[in-house]
């Protein structure tokens, strides 16, 4: 095994320009081999100057994602900044107040606040409207001959989606798509930093949602603002800060995770035209085929962990306070449990990926997710015959999101 200097060397997963031509899955593949449970020294890339551990193979990613008392998402209990990312956050800004950011006991309560308004029933009462909305969205694409595939299919219906669970009016959700964009996206900037950009965007963000929780606080209806404006845990409202990382979560992950999990499965038939044609012959492989598309594309990397206790994990020894990523990505191609996994296989049965997480911060809106990518699906494989991306794709530069930024493409309609 080399030393972990010998290591980030070659492997600096804190230098984002490693992931601006995609996730370095080959990177993975070889610290599984050396080094599954890897320290990470700080390099000149790395936020604070603080090194932190990397967990790669499949069993340690889900036994550390199912301990959310040793491997904490907060972390402020044992040192001063806490969160979910490589990066310090200061604890009150989203660390203790972020719905993924919590931990128990406080985000059980939490998290049960909005479980109702993306369950099945609530799910099942929208899913003609997205099927509607999706066939309209492939329409206006087929009629333009070359679009951007990320912007006028990928992210179209889950921004209208999320519009809707959330209560935003549906005029607004291409300004709040741009905020969130430029919120999470690092083309200017590196771990850690802010820039202008990013700034205004958070600014403005905040000052809309903040306006927004306010109407919701007077004049609630039925959707997911309107429970974090006027919902109590305990008997005590929500904090002013929580309602507002709410919101900023509720549009981050409920439009940009869902867009890329569909430009990621467009782009691996693209490159498979035998594949998309078996899937238009049998309509019973559209579930496998989503499930793979969300394995194969894993839009959220990873999540960091903080250690609240001395612990073991994969023979290694991890001290409280210290920063733990579980990539589940890389855990998403483990040979140990995937056959052939750097192979796209929609009929891949049984298929238990993490692109959604696991334990108690297994992702919210998976069963929206899910929804969002059949009804999309479904529209494209009726009308879609063939496609070719016509233009190189633009993909986003961060360790954080498996994103694109636009995906040139010609549709032939079937």
């Amino acid at each position: 095994m080399r030393s972990s200097q010998q290591l980030v060397d070659i492997v600096d997963l804190t230098d984002l320009d490693r992931f601006v031509d995609g996730f370095p899955y080959g990177v993975f593949a070889r610290l599984r081999r050396e080094a599954p449970v890897w320290w990470h020294p700080p390099t000149e890339h790395t936020p604070g100057g603080e090194g932190f551990w990397v967990v790669t193979r499949y069993d340690d990613v889900v036994v550390a994602g199912n301990d959310g008392t040793t491997f904490s998402s907060d972390g402020t209990s044992v040192r001063e900044g806490g969160g979910t990312l490589i990066e310090d956050l200061p604890a009150g800004l989203a660390p203790g107040t972020m719905l993924n950011m919590t931990d128990a006991p406080r985000h059980p309560k939490f998290r049960k606040l909005f479980h109702g308004n993306v369950a099945p029933r609530i799910l099942r009462g929208i899913e003609d409207d997205l099927r509607e909305r999706s066939s309209r969205i492939v329409d206006a694409a087929l009629a333009k001959g070359e679009c951007d595939f990320l912007i006028d299919v990928a992210a179209e219906l889950p921004l209208q989606a999320v519009s809707q669970l959330l209560g935003v009016p549906q005029e607004d959700r291409h300004q709040l798509f741009a905020w969130a964009t430029a919120t999470l996206d690092y083309s200017d900037r590196d771990l850690g930093q802010a820039s202008e950009v990013s700034q205004r965007a958070a600014a403005e963000m905040y000052a809309y949602g903040a306006e927004l929780l306010e109407r919701k606080r007077l004049e609630p209806g039925d959707d997911l603002l309107s429970v974090a404006a006027t919902a109590t845990i305990d008997g005590e409202p929500l904090a002013p800060m929580e309602q507002q990382m709410m919101f900023s979560l509720m549009v981050a992950a409920g439009s940009e995770t869902t867009r890329n999990a569909i430009a990621g499965g467009i782009l691996a038939f693209v490159e498979r035209p035998d594949l998309w044609a078996d899937l238009a012959g049998d309509p019973e492989l559209l579930g496998p085929a989503i499930e793979e598309m969300l394995r194969w594309s894993s839009p959220t990397p990873y999540n960091r962990r903080t250690a609240t206790r001395d612990t073991e994990l994969g023979g290694v020894t991890i001290r409280s306070g210290e920063k733990v990523t579980l990539w589940w990505a890389s855990a998403n191609r483990d040979e140990a449990m995937f056959a052939e996994p750097d192979s796209f296989d929609i009929r891949r049965t049984p298929n238990p990926h993490v692109a959604f997480g696991r334990g108690p911060h297994f992702c919210l809106g998976a069963g929206l997710a899910r929804m969002e990518m059949r009804v999309l699906f479904e529209a494209l494989l009726a009308r879609v015959g063939s496609f070719e991306v016509t233009g190189p794709v633009d993909r986003v530069r961060s360790n954080k999101h498996t994103g694109i930024r636009h995906l040139p493409m010609r549709l032939e309609a079937r």
